[in-house]
């Protein structure tokens, strides 16, 4: 019967061996951490987009009621008080975009938590 004799390995390549393992090791800990992001981006996007809206309107809430107060100092006539209705009504509607906005992004937690862990 032949004899099998175990192969004897160098320390060079041993060693080879044990930095291409460990550059995979990375180079998957990298993807992870890619992957981890950009799923938080995605979470990110419709409170961002809630916010954007708020702050938009907003916007034209304020203008409205600038327009109104000058409407309200030139005369007082009914455009004035329709044009600071619908003003306070949108910076009213905007506030509360703005809320659920910055409460939604309050809740995501942009770090990596898998990749940290491993």
């Amino acid at each position: 019967m032949p004899t099998t004799r175990m192969q004897q390995r160098s320390v060079p390549e041993v060693l080879q061996d044990i930095i291409g393992n460990m550059e995979e090791i990375i180079r998957s800990e990298l993807r992870l951490a890619k992957a981890e992001v950009k799923e938080e981006a995605a979470k990110a996007a419709k409170p961002g987009t809630t916010l954007g809206i708020g702050l938009v309107l907003g916007f034209y809430g304020v203008g409205f009621m600038l327009l109104a107060a000058v409407y309200a100092l030139s005369s007082v006539v009914a455009i004035s008080v329709a044009a600071l209705i619908v003003g306070t009504g949108l910076a009213v509607v905007a506030s509360a975009l703005i809320g659920a906005g910055a409460k939604g992004w309050k809740r995501l937690d942009p770090t990596p938590d898998k990749t940290i862990r491993t």
